[in-house]
């Protein structure tokens, strides 16, 4: 239901009319049902009055002859019955009597003869001004030594008086009708208009909530149980929003705080060598050592708009069979020669089956956790890749031994910029690049737009991060 302007209408327009119309329909079934049943009753009454006097006609009819005429005996047939008319026809059709106020010759010619009068066999005709109900009987009379006579017999009844009660029942049923439809609307408009009032108080109450009070829930025990599961998903909006706020928050100041050291260096640096003559040498080392900075900022920079565009859809997948174990393998290659500098060796176990993704983009994520897992491993120490297949799924297991992990820690390792030990702030990955917390980040974004999870675990000295992927049968 719309309205004017392609504008939906409101629910208690909607609900009104819903109510309105079903009272309509109701009152006026029951209306048509209430008069229907009226006039099948006055049918009825005149059919049963109209039997008595077509048997008493019929009885007359059968009797012998006696002293007084047949005439005599047909007007007394229905001596105490009022309003009640009858002609008795010879089969052709010769007036043989016919009761004083009417004429039913015309009705005897036109209505078909009946077995007896019912109100299912009861004809309606105007005669001279007047309504009537009646029908045609054929009767055989006579005794049985004698040849019988056959008759029509019409009896009929002025309905007048029924049609005038039923019409003014009729025009009072439909206005009583018409005047409580109009109140069934009235007050469905205010039962609605009462029955939305929770949530007006809950619209009140959302438009009074702001960005500084996003820690306010609404009461789910305090609205009708309809609105508890609009109030419950609020209240997850709620939660969802003031998490992107804080991590928004908490992501401003971090990126603030990774760029201002960048910026200072420079600043500084190219403040001191402003401060004096110096040689081309010396100046050439101040802008190698300002090249460093601004390639960590450039990746910095870059790894944030990747980050952006994996999370908001915009990355576009290069989407083919991915064999994961030839990935690792080359990414071990990769590492080979900085994983012996730090004296780690790299292991792998196990087969699955392949997935589907973009091969270079799986291949960074995979190249952020194994250059995690080498900056963080001791010397001498192992890192471990196990691939395993578990109902349609290819599982990635790299674990390796180091500093055991505080569970608060472990949920928050894939947020940006986020640092288990802040004295790592400034750490270098192997690759010689100063990291900006910005890996495992990456590594989630890539993961999930593959429509597949990550998770971090952290025991007996052994870190352990699981890729889960659907597999390609």
């Amino acid at each position: 239901m719309k309205i004017e302007g392609g504008r939906p209408a409101s629910l208690a327009l909607r609900v009104t009319a819903f109510v309105g119309i079903a009272t309509i329909v109701v009152f006026f079934f029951f209306g048509w049902i209430v008069v229907r049943s009226l006039e099948q009753h006055f049918a009825e009454i005149d059919a049963g009055e109209l039997s008595i006097v077509a048997e008493s006609v019929q009885n007359v009819l059968k009797q012998p002859a006696s002293g007084s005429s047949l005439e005599a005996r047909l007007a007394g047939a229905v001596v105490g019955h009022h309003g009640v008319y009858f002609q008795v026809l010879a089969v052709s059709g010769q007036p043989i009597y016919s009761s004083p106020g009417t004429d039913l010759s015309g009705p005897a010619v036109k209505l078909k003869p009946v077995v007896h009068v019912a109100a299912d066999t009861l004809d309606v005709w105007e005669q001279g001004g007047k309504l009537y109900r009646g029908a045609a009987l054929r009767i055989t009379a006579g005794a049985a030594d004698v040849t019988p006579q056959h008759y029509i017999v019409v009896v009929a009844t002025a309905i007048d008086m029924h049609l005038h009660y039923i019409n003014s029942f009729k025009q009072t049923l439909w206005l009583t009708t018409a005047v409580v439809c109009v109140i069934a609307l009235l007050a469905a408009w205010l039962a609605v208009w009462q029955g939305h009032a929770p949530i007006r108080n809950i619209s009140a109450k959302i438009r009074g909530i702001t960005s500084s009070q996003l820690h306010v829930r609404l009461a789910p025990e305090e609205v009708p149980i309809e609105l508890a599961g609009l109030v419950g998903s609020f209240n997850d909006m709620l939660g969802r929003l003031e998490i992107g706020f804080r991590q928004l928050s908490d992501f401003s100041a971090d990126i603030a705080h990774e760029l201002r050291t960048p910026v200072t260096t420079l600043t500084t640096e190219t403040q001191v060598a402003l401060g004096q003559k110096r040689e081309a040498n010396q100046y050439r080392e101040i802008l190698y050592s300002n090249l460093e900075e601004f390639e960590r900022m450039g990746k910095m920079i870059a790894d944030m708009l990747f980050l952006a565009q994996t999370e908001n859809g915009m990355a576009s997948l290069t989407l083919r069979n991915v064999d994961l174990a030839e990935q690792i393998n080359a990414l071990f290659d990769y590492f080979e020669v900085l994983a012996e500098e730090r004296e780690v060796s790299f292991k792998l176990e196990g087969t699955a089956h392949m997935v589907a993704g973009d091969p270079l983009m799986l291949r960074r994520a995979l190249g952020n956790l194994l250059s995690n897992a080498i900056r963080y491993t001791p010397r001498a120490g192992v890192v471990s890749v196990t691939l395993s297949s578990e109902e349609g799924r290819t599982v990635v297991r790299i674990e390796n031994p180091g500093d055991t992990i505080a569970e608060e820690h472990l949920s928050r390792l894939f947020d940006r910029f986020y640092r288990v030990d802040p004295s790592r702030q400034r750490q270098r990955d192997v690759t010689g690049h100063e990291g900006a917390g910005l890996g495992l980040a990456i590594v989630k974004s890539i993961i999930e737009a593959h429509q597949g999870s990550v998770r971090a675990s952290s025991h007996s000295s052994v870190i352990t991060f699981e890729i889960i992927l659907p597999s390609v049968e």
